[in-house]
């Protein structure tokens, strides 16, 4: 039926920039201070280093997703290639993985208020979620004309900052703290400062930083011509991480050593205080703020969107389809919000343990969702190789930088065994996993007794 379907009223502006809002968030603009102080200059290589596993993650899910017109998202890929049970294991991973994501941002969001208003933490995170439940409800072009100004004030203030890096550098600036130079970089105990432990260690706030990068393939079935829009913006990627993340931490660095820097605070709210602009601190408090709002935006839009692929897929229950009158599973983004609304319970009940929690659990569970994103392109390369000789968007360096990538996650989830902050995390989690794949077995036990 035509009301059951999705409207494709993302254009490609909306999906080029829903693409930079993935890539940047508050992994970047908070999480980067704690990233630093754990690896000094050496954060660079970090970023670095995942921003490209992350990018052949997206060119296999690209590949993919354009190799069947009935795609809609990469659950229905894993059931394909990997069989039901792993694509519901998968499904309601990815949508747990956004509820983490957006509880952190929506806790984010009642600290930032904070700035200016002495009120309960709880009240502007409920007020914040209830604004995005209502223009989430309306259609998915709200969705995008939000996310499209909220990433584009992210962007103009990277921008701002790298070109006033640049300035400061070229002029010989002073600051509280030193001269701005390059020496900075290296300076304060090599670019290795912490040793290899410390480099090894900034790797789970850097996998988050990098979460939801892949919001680009859960809308791809609300895009109006994804042949050509997907591959765009996954092909951005490189460029993005280099220009956003690289750059964006180099002037950090250049500005002020990496030893001033606090894994409490915004390392772009401290940069900007340096340098002596009226009001910086006012002002990139509110880029954060709508940063964090972003990140819940997008996270209850991806939430409802998979909620309603489980409906559609008989992997959840069947009203989770059902869409309202603007097209929007409506049913599915107000159970969402809800089970996100718990971040205004966490925030009050232990503050400065909950964004550490929901941030490891997060990047835990979004590595199993990239893991099998590249077991399903190995799968589908050795099970369809006419489709993939057919594809004009064939990922590069295959199946061996899928097999590296894999390689790189799991060294990333042993080295979260060693960090006291990590561990319990990680230990907790596969409890997920265990509840999942026991309620799918109860639920083929229930379907065969019928």
């Amino acid at each position: 039926m035509a009301q059951q379907e999705l409207k494709r009223n993302l254009k490609n502006r909306h999906v080029q920039l829903i693409a930079i809002g993935g890539t940047i968030g508050t992994g970047l603009f908070l999480g980067s201070g704690k990233a630093i102080q754990l690896a000094g200059p050496s954060i660079v290589f970090a970023y670095f280093i995942v921003g490209i596993a992350v990018f052949f993650v997206m060119r296999a899910l690209g590949e993919l997703l354009l190799s069947k017109a009935g795609y809609q998202s990469f659950t229905d890929i894993t059931e394909d290639y990997l069989g039901p049970r792993a694509a519901f294991v998968t499904g309601w991973t990815y949508w747990f993985c956004w509820i983490m994501i957006a509880m952190a941002d929506i806790i984010a969001v009642g600290i930032y208020v904070q700035y200016w208003f002495d009120i309960p933490q709880w009240i502007p995170v409920i007020i914040c979620l209830i604004i995005l439940l209502g223009l989430n409800l309306l259609t998915v072009k709200s969705f995008g004309e939000l996310e499209f100004w909220f990433a584009l004030i992210k962007v103009v203030t990277i921008l701002a900052l790298i070109a006033i890096g640049i300035i400061l550098l070229v002029v010989g600036f002073k600051t509280n703290t030193g001269e701005v130079t390059l020496k900075n970089i290296w300076g304060y105990g090599g670019i290795f400062p912490n040793g290899i432990s410390g480099f090894l260690l900034s790797f789970q706030m850097v996998v988050f930083a990098y979460v939801g990068v892949e919001v680009v393939g859960v809308s791809a079935a609300e895009t109006s011509n994804p042949e050509k829009n997907i591959p765009s913006a996954i092909n951005k990627i490189p460029l993005r991480i280099l220009f956003f993340y690289i750059g964006a931490l180099l002037a950090l660095l250049c500005i002020n050593p990496w030893t001033g820097l606090s894994a409490a605070e915004s390392p772009f709210v401290k940069t900007f205080s340096l340098v002596g602009i009226p009001v910086a601190a006012g002002i990139i408090n509110f880029v954060v703020l709508t940063s964090a709002a972003s990140g819940c935006n997008s996270g209850m839009f991806s939430t409802s969107r998979i909620l309603y692929n489980l409906g559609r897929n008989n992997q959840g229950p069947s009203n989770l389809a059902k869409l309202n009158k603007n097209h929007v599973p409506s049913n599915a983004l107000f159970i969402s919000t809800l089970v996100v609304s718990v971040g205004a319970l966490l925030s009050k009940l232990i503050p400065e343990q909950a964004f550490g929690i929901v941030t490891t659990i997060s990047a835990i569970c979004f590595i199993w969702v990239w893991g099998v994103i590249l077991i399903c392109h190995i799968k589908y390369k050795k099970t369809q190789p006419q489709l993939h000789e057919q594809s004009k968007f064939k990922a590069p360096f295959t199946p061996f930088i899928n097999y590296a990538v894999l390689t790189l996650f799991a060294l990333i989830l042993i080295v979260m065994l060693f960090a006291d902050e990590t561990r319990p995390a990680l230990l907790l989690t596969p409890l997920w996993f265990i509840l999942l794949f026991a309620v799918y077995a109860s639920r083929r036990r229930n379907k065969a007794t019928k």
